[in-house]
Order: structure tokens, then C-alpha cells, then sequence
């Protein structure tokens, strides 16, 4: 039996069992795809009794199960969300954009940013303090480029007071000799 077998025969009924055997995460999708199922059969119980077709009607197991599976959804969407917004910082979203795409202002979506950050930094020193081989988290570097994502400005402007690193200009020499200056390619 797979995994995804076994996490479809299970019965769910709090958003603490939404656990893979060895206790790890269920994908989003694998949720999604069950609750998916109980939902539908919670819909049929609102159809009439002399419904034409067949039709397996929704119990109050159901019901509960798409409450725990809506629940465990929120939590791993909420605990993903800073990690989300580093994403999309890194990749060159501005803090407006990201802000809009979480409907909420450019303050609100970097302090999610920093609270997500100060919990992987202090993950990673417990960790090391712990004497992990491997430590979890971010290192004091990789917390210092998250922290400097939230200093710019809401439309991708440097922190106040700091100017941006010139464009680099190449010297590009081709055979024979010759050389031309020329654009660095973006």
C-alpha cells in the first residue's frame, strides 16, 4: 500500500491527523482531493429523495471531515505563507505587489516576512546549539538577505539613504583585438 492509498482510507476527524506515517506533512493537494470527496457527498445529502440518479449521500463523518481538512489546510497554508512571501520577494515582486496579492499593505506583508525569518534563525541556533550535523533554518547570512529584502521600499526602491550599485559596463574584446564597451544582458 502506497502512501497516498493509506491517506485515502483514513478516516479523518481532527486537523492533528492529517499526518503522513512517519508523522511528516500531507501534501496540499492530497487534502484538497479528500475534502474534495467528503464535500461532494456532504452536497448530495441536499438533494431530493427521489434524486434520478445514484448518489452516496454525506454522513456526519463527512461533515467533520471536511471541517478538519478545511482546519488543516488553513494551519499549513498559514505556516507556508512567510516562505511564500520570501519567494516572491526574491524573485523581484515588489512589497506593493505582494502586499496586493495577500490583500493587506506593504507594513503588514514584511512584518509576516520578519516573523517568518526570526522563527528560522532561531530554529537554526537551537539547532547548532543543539549540535545538529544538519541545522534547520536560516544562518545569521541567509537571515541578514531576508531582513535586507524588507528594507526596500514599497515599489522595490532601495532602503533610504542608500543608492543603487551602478550598472556594470563590460569591456568586451573580440578576435583581432578589437575591443567596445557594452551593456551588461539582463
Amino acid at each position: 500500500m502506497t502512501e497516498h492509498d493509506r491517506w485515502q482510507a483514513l478516516q479523518i476527524r481532527r486537523p492533528d491527523e492529517v499526518r503522513t506515517t512517519p508523522g511528516g506533512p500531507v501534501p496540499l493537494g492530497w487534502q484538497a482531493e479528500k475534502r474534495t470527496g467528503h464535500s461532494a457527498r456532504l452536497m448530495n445529502t441536499r438533494l431530493p429523495a427521489d434524486f434520478p440518479h445514484k448518489v452516496e449521500r454525506g454522513d456526519e463523518g463527512d461533515a467533520l471531515a471536511v471541517l478538519a481538512l478545511g482546519e488543516a489546510m488553513r494551519r499549513d497554508i498559514e505556516a507556508g505563507r512567510g516562505s511564500d512571501v520570501r519567494t516572491a520577494a526574491e524573485l523581484g515582486a515588489t512589497w506593493r505587489q505582494i502586499a496586493d496579492a495577500l490583500d493587506t499593505t506593504p507594513a503588514h506583508a514584511r512584518g509576516l516576512l520578519r516573523a517568518w525569518a526570526t522563527g528560522q534563525h532561531r530554529l537554526y541556533s537551537g539547532d547548532r546549539a543543539r549540535g545538529e550535523a544538519r541545522p534547520l533554518g536560516l544562518d545569521d547570512e541567509r537571515y541578514g538577505a531576508v531582513l535586507a529584502l524588507c528594507a526596500t521600499g514599497d515599489d522595490g526602491e532601495p532602503p533610504s539613504g542608500m543608492t543603487p550599485e551602478p550598472a556594470i559596463r563590460c569591456l568586451v574584446i573580440r578576435s583581432g583585438g578589437e575591443s567596445s564597451p557594452q551593456e551588461p544582458q539582463q
